[in-house]
This record gives C-alpha cells, sequence and structure tokens, in this order.
C-alpha cells in the first residue's frame, strides 16, 4: 500500500487536539495496516521521526432514528508520538 493509502484523515477531536501539545498526533487509518506500516507513511508523508505508534480498534455503534435501526461503521485509529523536537506543521494553525 502507499503512504497516502495508509494514512487516511487526521482525527479532529478535543481529546486528539490535546495531545498536540505532548508530540502526540492522532489518525484515521487503513483497517488492514499494522504499527509499521502507520511509523513508515507517517515519516514518508509528514518528513518527521516517529518513537511510537498506537492502533486502537474502534467498534462500531449501534443506532437509532425512530424506528429505524444500524449501526456506524468501525474504523482504526493510530496515536502517533513524535521524537522531542518534531511537529507536523498540518496541525499547528489549528484552534479548538
Amino acid at each position: 500500500m502507499d503512504a497516502s493509502q495508509i494514512v487516511l484523515a487526521p482525527v479532529m477531536s478535543e481529546k486528539s487536539y490535546h495531545g498536540i501539545a505532548d508530540g502526540t498526533y492522532t489518525f484515521k487509518v487503513h483497517p488492514d495496516a499494522h504499527k509499521t506500516q502507520v511509523r513508515q507513511a507517517i515519516e514518508q508523508l509528514f518528513d518527521v521521526k516517529v518513537a511510537r505508534v498506537n492502533i486502537v480498534k474502534v467498534q462500531a455503534k449501534p443506532k437509532r432514528r425512530g424506528l429505524f435501526k444500524g449501526t456506524r461503521p468501525g474504523w482504526k485509529k493510530a496515536v502517533v508520538k513524535l521524537r522531542p523536537g518534531q511537529t507536523i506543521k498540518f496541525f499547528e494553525g489549528a484552534e479548538v
């Protein structure tokens, strides 16, 4: 897989923004990607050095609107910790 196919999107939430101060960034990744692929993709796309990668599988949630039942799809999340002094400029201009 190509690096742009592994890292799908950044996760925009309050919790993920609080981690930016510590050098921790959160991304939505391909369901078949593993830690090594995520590490290589982040280093290639953003030109940074990664200290560690944690993978979280977000489970599907049941939803209901009136009589209609369904589920929201599950997805895979990667929490990436960068080495000290490294930042991703993509997140720096964002405001919470």
